[in-house]
C-alpha cells in the first residue's frame, strides 16, 4: 500500500483555517499524519505570528511536518533583514506594506500598528524589536521543495525541462506563466500553491491547491496516495481529478 501524505496550501496568517485543516487531516489520517505545508505562512490574514508559533510547536512535538517556504515568507524575511519592501518579481509592483500584499497585517500580529505611509525605518526598528529571533531562524531554515516518490511539493512551481538540482531557487517560490502554461508531463506530479484559484484544481501534470485563503476563502487540505488526490472536507474525502 502506498503511504498517504497530506498537503496544506497557502495559509496567509489565518490561524483558525490552519487549525481547521489540521483537524480534518487528523480525522482522516490520525495524529501522526505526514503533512507538507506549501508555504506562504504569513501576510494578509490576522495572525501570522500565531501560524508560525503553531508550526514551530508541531516541530517541537515531533510531528511529521514538512514546512516549505513561499514568496510571502521571503518578503517578510527581506524586510526584517534590510527594510526592503520591493521585489523585482512582484507583478503588481506594489510594496510589501501595501494592503494587497498584506505585510502590515503580519506586523500587526506582532503588535505593530501602522499605516501604509508609515516610515520604513520606524517600522523596521519596531519589527526587529517585536519579532522573536527564533521566528526569524525558523523561517530562514525552511526548504523550497520536497520530493516524495512520484510527487514534488513546491510553493510556486518549477521551470519546465530544468532538472530539479538546477532550478532557480527564486522560480520555486515565484514562477507563474512558464510553469502554469506547460501542459506536458513533468518527472513528477507537481503539488503547489502560490497561484490563487477559487477552488483547488488538478491539471493533469500539476495540482494547484491554493484555493485563495489569502482572499478570505478556506484553506483546503488534500491527501495524496501515489498520484491520486482527494480534498478533505467536513463530509469526508472529495476526489480531485484532471
Amino acid at each position: 500500500m502506498t503511504d498517504l501524505i497530506y498537503a496544506i496550501p497557502d495559509i496567509h496568517g489565518h490561524l483558525q483555517e490552519l487549525d481547521r485543516a489540521l483537524r480534518l487531516i487528523e480525522a482522516d489520517g490520525g495524529s501522526d499524519a505526514e503533512i507538507v505545508f506549501l508555504g506562504d505562512l504569513v501576510d494578509r490574514g490576522p495572525d501570522s505570528r500565531g501560524v508560525i508559533e503553531r508550526l514551530m510547536r508541531g516541530r517541537v512535538e515531533g510531528r511529521r511536518w514538512h514546512i516549505l517556504t513561499g514568496n510571502h515568507d521571503e518578503l517578510f524575511l527581506r524586510f526584517l533583514a534590510d527594510g526592503s519592501v520591493d521585489h523585482p518579481r512582484i507583478m503588481s509592483k506594489v510594496p510589501w506594506t501595501h494592503r494587497r500584499l498584506g505585510g502590515l497585517a503580519t506586523l500587526a500580529s506582532y503588535g505593530i500598528d501602522a499605516e501604509e505611509d508609515a516610515s520604513l525605518d520606524v517600522l523596521l526598528n519596531a519589527a526587529r524589536d517585536a519579532v522573536p529571533a527564533d521566528h526569524v531562524r525558523f523561517l530562514s531554515e525552511l526548504p523550497r521543495h520536497l520530493e516524495r516518490g512520484p510527487l514534488l511539493f513546491v510553493h510556486a512551481g518549477i521551470r519546465p525541462g530544468v532538472p530539479l538540482a538546477q532550478q532557480d531557487p527564486e522560480d520555486l517560490i515565484w514562477i507563474r506563466d512558464p510553469f502554469l502554461d506547460f501542459r506536458d508531463p513533468h518527472p513528477w506530479l507537481v503539488v503547489h500553491g502560490h497561484t490563487a484559484l477559487d477552488y483547488p484544481r488538478h491539471f493533469g501534470n500539476r495540482i494547484d491547491l491554493d484555493g485563495g485563503a489569502g482572499y478570505g476563502r478556506p484553506v483546503r487540505p488534500a491527501v495524496l496516495e501515489g498520484r491520486d488526490c482527494w480534498l478533505l472536507t467536513e463530509r469526508g474525502r472529495e476526489p480531485l481529478t484532471p
